[in-house]
């Protein structure tokens, strides 16, 4: 069986093993594939893993031996799945690899801002503290989170596991969700979105990107959040509306956000987000841990192995 990794330097840019892998079959591992070399690659493939490789009906129709593309992410918009299953190519994803790493990054985020780490670190370095002519320095209040109403939206994995770490910092919990009876937890309260939006001092992303929640968080949306509330971004870029977030924070109209995903990526040298000095972005890492990355790594293999065993498992189509 011929195996293709087509961008395998975000899964294991070197620091784990593809043995594993390597004993299903003939594995060809690319770091990056571009655009001109994508189809020679996968030429007599019957296994395609890709991360950020897009597959269309084009690109499908015109690969006869491929029967399973392994999806080296949750997300699986990248593939077109009907186009998929009419070649009968079983689509597989990896879920549920990446939750207590975001969970955590919500958090630096979280602390990010509140703690104002950054600002006080460049403080420090500058030589304010030492100039201050006291042990303790500080020019602006800290505020705890505990007793901060903390809104999820999406009540997922990774929204579960952010309720979790939010109840013990001492945090009242709400959640908007498709399945509120189904997923119901103890502390945590299930109200409509505009309720979500008017009353949560921080507010985390957790829904999948659809046509329905593209721009979900809008200028809307923005203006009945608090002006002390922030907003976390942790989950797809075009789940907000980032010329109106840019809007509402320089307008000091919300405090703050945390963003480790961009609608374009990487973004524009311009980009006008960042001129918000109350907006904190991250190259989209959430996920990139090494304890997350090695998780991927089993699931992508485990995908490909039950395949080969006639038992596909995670299929999404």
């Amino acid at each position: 069986m011929k195996i293709v990794v087509l961008d395998g330097a975000q899964l294991n840019p070197g620091d784990l093993s593809w043995e594993n892998l390597k004993k299903l079959g003939t594995v060809e591992i690319y770091a990056e594939s571009s655009e001109e070399e994508v189809m020679d690659r996968c030429q007599g493939a019957e296994v395609l893993i890709t991360n950020k490789v897009p597959f269309d009906q084009k690109r499908i129709q015109a690969l006869p031996n491929l029967k399973c593309i392994v999806v080296s992410a949750t997300g699986y918009n990248i593939i077109d799945t009907k186009a998929a299953a009419e070649h009968h190519v079983i689509v597989c994803n990896a879920p549920s690899y990446s939750n207590e790493s975001v969970a955590q990054h919500v958090f630096a985020l979280i602390f990010a801002i509140f703690n104002q780490v950054e600002q006080y670190a460049d403080e420090v370095r500058n030589g304010k503290w030492s100039s201050a002519g006291d042990w303790s320095y500080t020019n602006e209040p800290i505020q705890n989170i505990k007793g901060k109403t903390l809104g999820i939206l999406g009540f997922g994995q990774i929204g579960q596991r952010v309720a979790e770490i939010g109840m013990a910092f001492g945090m009242k919990v709400i959640s908007h969700h498709k399945h509120p009876k189904r997923d119901a937890k103890p502390h945590v309260g299930f109200v409509d979105i505009e309720t979500l939006f008017e009353t949560s001092d921080i507010l985390s992303l957790h829904v999948p990107l659809t046509e329905a929640t593209k721009h979900i968080v809008n200028q809307d949306r923005l203006s009945v959040m608090k002006k002390s509330a922030v907003l976390i971004n942790t989950g797809r870029g075009p789940l907000v509306d980032e010329f109106a977030l840019a809007n509402t924070l320089k307008r000091n109209l919300i405090r703050a956000a945390g963003l480790d995903v961009l609608s374009n990526e990487p973004p524009e040298v311009h980009h006008p987000l960042y001129e918000c000095k109350n907006c904190f972005i991250t190259p989209h890492i959430a996920w990139a841990g090494v304890g997350a990355r090695q998780n991927l790594m089993d699931i992508v293999v485990k995908n490909v192995r039950k395949f080969k065993d006639g038992e596909p498992i995670h299929v999404v189509q």
